[in-house]
């Protein structure tokens, strides 16, 4: 599985890390923008096998990007 994120991403540093913990051979990796994430650079946004996953924090971020691993 290969995750992601655009390098506007607010929250993407603690997400990253905490993935990088929890899933040690997991791709994580922070890449040039999305394409996605328009304007406001507050919204995290990060490609999980190409499906965009937006968040409001990077707390929620983190879950949904867990939650779609999961299906």
């Amino acid at each position: 599985m290969k995750i992601r994120f655009c390098e506007h991403n607010k929250g993407k540093n603690k997400v990253v890390k905490r993935l990088h913990e929890q899933f040690p051979k997991l791709d994580v990796r922070i890449k040039d923008c999305v394409g996605k994430c328009g304007p406001c650079h507050k919204t995290p946004f990060a490609l999980v096998d190409g499906k965009t996953i937006c968040g409001i924090d990077s707390e929620d971020l983190y879950g949904k990007i867990v939650k779609e691993m999961g299906k």
